[in-house]
């Protein structure tokens, strides 16, 4: 089962170019780390609007390479940040894994 919708996948790479889609890859892969990090410290911090901003920057970026179950559950903790409700329970948790799917088949398309 692909973690990443390949027709949209590969429609970017070739909309971007295949010599381009490895540093696109690299950006994304270094920019959902940082993402997700904030997401762990705001939520530790209580801080809604910038867990709410790092959700929807990392939603966007997951929905730009196809991966749409890790932009589903970005979205899901973006709207909780927006409610200002930062009861995430074992979401950030279950978004990690989705991201580590993500990072081992965007590594495999390379």
């Amino acid at each position: 089962m692909s973690v990443l919708d390949l027709i949209t996948f590969n429609a970017l790479k070739e909309s971007t170019g295949a010599d381009f889609i490895e540093e696109l890859i690299d950006a994304f892969l270094e920019d959902a780390v940082t993402q997700i990090a904030e997401m762990k410290s705001a939520l530790a911090a209580q801080d809604s609007e910038t867990f709410r901003r790092a959700a929807h920057s990392l939603k966007s970026n997951a929905a730009t390479f196809g991966a749409g179950d890790l932009a589903v559950l970005a979205r899901e903790l973006e709207m909780l940040g927006r409610e200002r409700n930062l009861e995430t329970g074992n979401k950030i948790e279950i978004l990690q894994e989705a991201f580590e799917q993500v990072k081992i088949q965007l590594n495999r398309l390379r």
